[in-house]
């Protein structure tokens, strides 16, 4: 992961030293206590699937810099932690001098994430996708990821969890269509529609 971010601030001419201590605050973000599923295998995971998508993109760097700032401050009891990614990243991008038309790419694509509704661009369409590809991940790891989220949220009692969860998860099948691009809809809609109501069906 180390050499996919310095590649992503070569062409931005950010001094190694200071693109690693940001690194480094990322990790430490992304291990926080309580926090087993929006972890760097997230990002991880994200950020190949973006890399799949490359091709389609108008400005790729911000895509790029939204994975990797779009869950940096996460608390399961905030309902507002998309906002609070989003300033960070906004603060973190000016002191690297990243150019503002991609600071302002990167908060909106963020911001986006609270519904993953709002697609005005590709790249909005690429990284709501990818921010989403485990729904339609084999059922092996999607069980996996069921039970990750269940423990983020184990403060909550199973029978408001289970009222949460239902929640969230039917509104993705309430949809026309969980995936925006025409790539990631064809490979997975299906696969994540069948992963969602199995779940509900288990809860």
């Amino acid at each position: 992961m180390q050499s996919r971010w310095e590649s992503l601030l070569q062409p931005f001419q950010v001094k190694q030293e200071v693109g690693q201590k940001v690194l480094l605050d990322l990790f430490q973000a992304y291990s926080s206590a309580g926090t087993y599923y929006h972890t760097l295998e997230h990002i991880e995971q994200v950020l190949a699937t973006i890399n799949n998508l490359r091709s389609l993109s108008q400005n790729y760097a911000a895509i790029e810099f939204a994975v990797w700032f779009h869950d940096a401050i996460y608390n399961p009891k905030a309902n507002d932690n998309e906002e609070k990614s989003a300033e960070y990243a906004v603060t973190i991008l000016n002191a690297l001098n990243i150019p503002s038309s991609t600071i302002e790419a990167v908060y909106s694509l963020i911001i986006k994430t609270k519904y993953h509704q709002d697609i005005d661009s590709i790249d909005s369409k690429i990284f709501l996708d990818a921010d989403l590809s485990i729904l339609g991940a084999s059922p092996s790891k999607y069980k996996i990821y069921a039970q990750l989220i269940r423990k983020e949220y184990l403060w909550l009692s199973p029978e408001k969890y289970r009222t949460g969860r239902k929640q969230v998860l039917q509104s993705f099948l309430e949809r026309e269509r969980i995936y925006f691009t025409e790539k990631m809809f064809l490979a997975l809609e299906q696969k994540a529609r069948q992963n969602i109501k199995e779940e509900i069906g288990l809860l």
